[in-house]
């Protein structure tokens, strides 16, 4: 293997960097001009009372109404015209983030380690999709209905501006998106000799309540099915990273 200098890592980060900028930008613009296309159908589809999610679990939400978005800034539709589609734009091109990545660090590994860590970045990536795929939806749709049905005081009427719906929108999406990554992460971890399949064996009884918990702060809804249908894909999380980490101990320390 050719050694490089600093100043060559440093270039050839340049070059991945620019890469995916220019990658970025033309996807934002595509998004930009997109957008007002998909907006209503996909975006704000969990305000409508129609989404096909609440008729999938109709026995869980029953009969719903329109919830009304109102935009109380000037400037608000405009940029989160721009904030979505960059956005949009971030997970659409996550893939060739990712083989940039796999590009800068590739010559830094032998031929042995190449095939291992070129499947975890396709693993990644995939994960990455599915979880946002769940945020949209499971996770949004349930917060969403709850916090708008929700009612502190009957005399209170709930009005959802656009920058309150968006946040939780692309959080929530996001959020499940890095979720998802926990295997690759408990994979990376295993192979820097960190993490072996006996510690998450032994913690897995303390795992599942952290999971829990972080299922009820997610989702806070009061019922068991909605607290279960986010809780079961976290804990099948878990259980995937036990497949994937190494046997025997940690490796505490590196020696010759």
């Amino acid at each position: 293997m050719e050694e490089m200098s600093f100043w060559d890592h440093l270039e050839a980060l340049r070059w991945c960097l620019l890469r995916v900028v220019i990658v970025l930008f033309i996807a934002l613009v595509g998004c930009f001009v997109a957008l007002p296309n998909v907006f209503d159908t996909w975006i704000l589809g969990p305000a409508h009372a129609d989404f096909f999610v609440y008729k999938w679990f109709a026995f869980m939400y029953g009969e719903g109404s329109d919830v009304n978005i109102i935009n109380i800034n000037v400037a608000s539709q405009f940029m989160t015209h721009i904030t979505t589609s960059l956005w949009i734009a971030l997970v659409l091109t996550f893939p060739y983030l990712m083989y940039q990545i796999w590009v800068f660090v590739k010559p830094a590994l032998y031929p042995q380690e190449i095939k291992g860590v070129k499947g975890a970045f396709v693993g990644g990536t995939v994960l990455f999709y599915l979880g946002c795929a769940v945020g949209y939806l499971i996770v949004f749709p349930i917060i969403f209905k709850f916090l708008t049905q929700y009612q502190v005081s009957q005399e209170i009427v709930n009005q959802i501006s656009l920058n309150s719906y968006m946040g939780i929108f692309l959080m929530m999406i996001f959020i499940m998106g890095l979720v998802f990554e926990m295997p690759m992460l408990a994979w990376l971890l295993s192979q820097l000799g960190v993490l072996r399949k006996p510690f998450l064996r032994k913690y897995r009884k303390h795992a599942v309540v952290v999971l829990l918990v972080l299922a009820a702060i997610i989702t806070p809804t009061g019922d068991p099915f909605t607290l279960m249908v986010v809780f079961l894909p976290l804990y099948l999380l878990y259980e995937f990273s036990i497949v994937l980490v190494r046997d025997g101990e940690p490796e505490l320390s590196v020696t010759d």
